[in-house]
């Protein structure tokens, strides 16, 4: 699993014109599900978003996650994430996983997430999406549940 987590000060998904979901302060994170992911991908990836120390404190330091801040998350499926760009121009989607397999593991990381933090959002799985985001820093995270990076 990849995900690209971006601390915001809003974001929101809409689908065919209309707004299915919204946070305010938090983060967002776009999701890749590749084949051959598991329930370990997904708790592996549950307790890192959760963990993340990218909110400041008091000293202005990233050491506080979406937890410590009672933040929101917003968790985007987006398969483009596994798209393989090392042979030609044409991003290759081989190693993403199959459409049912990945949206099992997508609502799997939600309800992971839900145990441990309160208000999380989704956006809608294999949909044409409009995501606005406000990158707040920006800081944008990078996780890799095969720990390539």
């Amino acid at each position: 699993m990849r995900a690209v987590v971006q601390r915001v000060k809003n974001a929101s998904v809409s689908v065919q014109g209309k707004d299915i979901s919204k946070i305010d302060n938090g983060i967002v994170v776009f999701l890749g599900v590749a084949e051959g992911d598991t329930m370990e991908d997904v708790d592996y990836l549950a307790e890192k978003i959760v963990g993340l120390r990218i909110f400041e404190d008091e000293e202005g330091k990233m050491n506080k996650s979406v937890q410590d801040v009672d933040a929101a998350i917003l968790i985007v499926s987006q398969f483009t994430l596994l798209g393989d760009v090392r042979k030609g121009r044409r991003p290759s989607f081989s190693k993403a996983a199959q459409p049912k397999e990945a949206q099992k593991l997508y609502k799997a990381l939600i309800e992971a997430c839900k145990k441990k933090v309160k208000a999380v959002e989704e956006g809608q799985f294999q949909a044409e999406m409009l995501v606005n985001v406000l990158n707040d820093g920006p800081v944008t995270i990078l996780i890799d549940s095969d720990k390539q990076f």
